[in-house]
């Protein structure tokens, strides 16, 4: 079972997760015309790292978790996984999106 990037991330892509991603399965592209990231399930070993790298808390640990943005992390997967990296962006960056809040 893989990891599951949602909504949260949708619009703000901090990315300290794909820098401690030891098989890199985390991946930029467009989703709703705003930035996302995205865990691809195929290749994700389910070891956890990535889970308190994200400030937000966008990361959840399993599909259960988040059944209707794991699947749409399967579906874009795909597209996703050829994405140039985007930059990291600093944890103490304030979130762009109301709602949001820094988890650390």
């Amino acid at each position: 079972m893989s990891h599951v990037i949602n909504e949260k991330c949708l619009g703000e892509v901090y990315a300290a997760c794909v820098d401690v991603c030891p098989v890199e399965c985390i991946h930029p592209g467009p989703y709703k015309g705003e930035p996302f990231m995205i865990i691809d399930p195929d290749v994700c070993i389910d070891c956890g790292v990535c889970l308190p790298e994200c400030p937000i808390g966008a990361i959840v640990g399993s599909v259960d978790e988040s059944p209707e943005w794991a699947a749409i992390n399967k579906e874009l997967a795909p597209t996703f996984k050829n994405n140039p990296k985007v930059a990291t962006r600093p944890a103490n960056d304030p979130p762009k999106k109301p709602g949001n809040t820094l988890v650390k």
